[in-house]
């Protein structure tokens, strides 16, 4: 996520919406926890069925510990280059033009995608007034940029996969963590960019949104920016299989396109 000063969504929180910081945190460890349901049940149901083993489990699991030291700092990396790209040095200024995973890690995001594989990253704060680009475009530009890079990374992830470059690491049973663990991690970085693209606050997809809507569409906006949190819990507890299965699908398609790639 990434969060421009214009955002009516952050600002000042405790006068908006919400009344307080700690009411969002414990209604998005439920989205999270919900997502990370949909995401893992198929292993659990497997291991209840005596068909999973602790190979599959670890994997599972340790695929949001690389996703938490590498794919959420390139993600928010990934928005704070383009601003920086367009011509707003804030996020160089503040530290977060690096893929250092100190920088960008937000301490509840980090152990809910530890426990649930669902998490957040610290939003990456720019200045849209000092970009050399209409604001609108620049908007979309830096919004898109992380989500984006979630898919880049899934996608070289399933290249190197069908090149065998994760064949045969390891002794024993324990050659197929290795793939096992590429392959969640491939998935998590596709549903994390299905879940950002949501045209929803605080959401990436919410800034492509706006930027797209006319001026007079200000009500919605801030309407959208005071209950998206309430918005996105709808999605995510009544059509939670709507966001797996766009994920799915795109999932199959990188798997094809790698596959007569590699």
């Amino acid at each position: 996520m990434y969060s421009p000063p214009s955002n009516p969504f952050e600002g000042r929180r405790s006068e908006r919406g919400w009344r307080n910081w700690s009411q969002r945190s414990w209604i998005l460890i439920l989205v999270a926890a919900v997502l990370g349901f949909w995401f893992f049940r198929d292993s659990f149901s497997s291991l209840a069925a005596g068909q999973g083993s602790l190979i599959r489990l670890a994997g599972r699991f340790l695929a949001p510990l690389i996703v938490i030291l590498a794919a959420m700092p390139v993600h928010e990396a990934a928005h704070a280059a383009a601003a920086v790209w367009l011509g707003d040095e804030t996020p160089r200024e503040q530290g977060r033009l690096t893929l250092n995973p100190l920088r960008h890690l937000d301490p509840l995001g980090t152990i809910l995608l530890l426990v649930v594989g669902m998490g957040w990253a610290k939003p990456v704060i720019w200045n849209p007034s000092r970009i050399n680009v209409d604001i609108r475009l620049g908007t979309i530009v830096v919004a898109v940029a992380g989500p984006l890079s979630n898919l880049l990374m899934a996608f070289i992830a399933l290249l190197l996969l069908h090149e065998g470059v994760f064949d045969n690491v390891g002794t024993g049973e324990w050659t197929y963590l290795t793939p096992i663990v590429v392959s969640a991690f491939v998935q998590i970085n596709i549903l994390l960019a299905v879940f950002n693209l949501i045209p929803v606050p605080p959401l990436d997809g919410s800034h492509v949104l706006f930027a797209l809507l006319p001026a007079g569409a200000r009500n919605l906006q801030f309407a959208l920016s005071q209950y998206g949190i309430l918005v996105i819990m709808f999605i995510v507890w009544f059509a939670p299989g709507l966001i797996r299965d766009t994920a799915n699908v795109l999932y199959d398609q990188m798997n094809t396109v790698a596959r007569m790639l590699a």
